[in-house]
C-alpha cells in the first residue's frame, strides 16, 4: 500500500478558495480526455431537449404542478402522481446529469496544458446557459405552459446546443490563430444558411406553440395562429435551408475546397433529407406524438450539423512559441 500524501492546511485553503487551480496544478489531462469531457455536454444537450420533448408530447408537462418543488408538499415526485409525475420529474433529475457533465468539461478543460482560457470559457458559457434555462423551465410550470414561455425554453436549449457544439470543436483543435480555407464568398453563404437555419427553428417553435401538443391533458392556453399556415412557412424556410446547403456543396467542389467543408455539407444535407421526410409524414398522419418526437431530436442534428458547417471553414493549428536558438542565447549572454 503506497504512503498517504500529506495534506497540509495550506493545500486546504488553496482548494477551498480555488478548486479549479487546486485541481489543474496537480492534474493534467490528455487531449483525448478533453476531448471527451467536451463531447459529454453536447450529447446531454440533445438528450434533454427529447426528454423535454417526451414531457410535452405524453401530457406531463404539469406532471409536478409547482416549482422548485415537484408539489408544494413534496421536493420529488410521489406514487400518487402516477406517469406524468415521474416523467416531468424524471426530465428535472436529467438537469444535474447535465450540470455534472458541464462541470467535468469545464474541470477538463481549466486543467488542460497549456491552458487554453477561450476553452474554459465556452464550458462556464455552458453552465450558465443552463442554469437561466432551468430557472425558465420553472417559469414554464410556474405560468401553465403558456407556449411563448416554452418557445423561450426551446431556444434557451438550443442556445446551448450551440456552446456546446463549439466547445466540442475547439477542443479537437489547435489553439493558433484561425486560417480561413475558403474565400470570402463562401463565408457568406454559410453565414445565410446559418440565418436561414435559425429563422427555420424559431418557426418550428411557433407551429410547436399553435399546435395540438400543449403539453398537458387539461385546457392549455396555444398560439392564436393557424398552426398549418405556420407549418407551411416551415416547409419553405426548410427548402430554403436545403436549396442553400445543396449549392454550398456545388460551390465548395467548384473551387476545389478542402474535404473537411464538403464533408461536413454532406452530412447536413444528408441529416436535412431525413428531418424533410420526418417533417412531411408527422404533416400529412396528424402530428403522431413518436415522430414529433423524432422531428425534436432531427431539429437537434440539424443545428449541430449547420455550426459544423461553419466551424469547419477554418483551422486552428497548434499555437508556436518562438523559443530563442543557440546564438540568440550566446547573443543574450554577451549582451548580459
Amino acid at each position: 500500500m503506497g504512503r498517504v500524501p500529506n495534506v497540509t492546511r495550506a493545500d486546504t485553503v488553496a482548494a477551498v478558495r480555488n478548486p479549479l487551480a487546486f485541481i489543474a496544478e496537480r492534474w493534467t489531462p490528455t487531449r483525448r480526455t478533453v476531448q471527451r469531457a467536451a463531447l459529454y455536454p453536447l450529447v446531454m444537450s440533445v438528450v434533454i431537449v427529447v426528454t423535454g420533448g417526451a414531457v410535452r408530447l405524453t401530457g406531463s408537462g404539469l406532471g409536478c404542478p409547482t416549482w422548485p418543488k415537484c408539489t408544494d408538499d413534496s421536493l420529488t415526485a410521489t406514487g400518487a402522481m402516477g406517469f406524468h409525475g415521474a416523467i416531468e420529474f424524471g426530465n428535472r433529475m436529467l438537469t444535474y446529469v447535465l450540470c455534472a457533465a458541464v462541470g467535468w468539461a469545464i474541470i477538463a478543460a481549466r486543467s488542460e496544458k497549456p491552458y487554453r482560457r477561450s476553452l474554459t470559457r465556452l464550458g462556464w458559457a455552458q453552465f450558465w446557459l443552463v442554469m437561466s434555462n432551468a430557472v425558465l423551465g420553472g417559469i414554464v410550470v410556474l405560468v401553465g405552459l403558456n407556449p411563448y414561455t416554452v418557445a423561450a425554453h426551446f431556444l434557451a436549449a438550443t442556445a446551448l446546443l450551440a456552446v456546446a457544439t463549439v466547445m466540442w470543436q475547439r477542443a479537437r483543435e489547435g489553439n493558433g490563430e484561425p486560417r480561413p480555407l475558403v474565400g470570402r464568398p463562401v463565408q457568406q453563404l454559410v453565414w445565410f444558411l446559418v440565418v436561414a437555419s435559425t429563422l427555420l427553428i424559431g418557426v418550428g417553435t411557433v407551429v410547436t406553440g399553435a399546435g395540438p401538443h400543449a403539453g398537458d391533458s387539461s385546457e392549455v392556453e396555444r398560439m392564436p395562429l393557424d398552426w398549418e399556415t405556420v407549418a407551411k412557412l416551415h416547409a419553405v424556410l426548410a427548402w430554403i435551408v436545403v436549396t442553400l446547403t445543396f449549392a454550398l456543396w456545388f460551390i465548395l467542389k467548384a473551387v476545389d475546397a478542402p474535404k473537411n467543408p464538403l464533408d461536413r455539407t454532406r452530412d447536413l444535407f444528408l441529416v436535412l433529407l431525413g428531418q424533410g421526410l420526418i417533417g412531411y409524414v408527422q404533416y400529412f398522419t396528424d402530428l403522431p406524438e413518436a415522430l414529433v418526437g423524432l422531428h425534436m431530436f432531427g431539429s437537434c442534428l440539424v443545428w449541430i450539423a449547420v455550426l459544423r458547417v461553419l466551424l469547419a471553414l477554418r483551422e486552428r493549428p497548434e499555437a508556436t512559441i518562438d523559443l530563442p536558438g543557440p546564438a540568440a542565447e550566446a547573443t543574450v549572454g554577451t549582451r548580459a
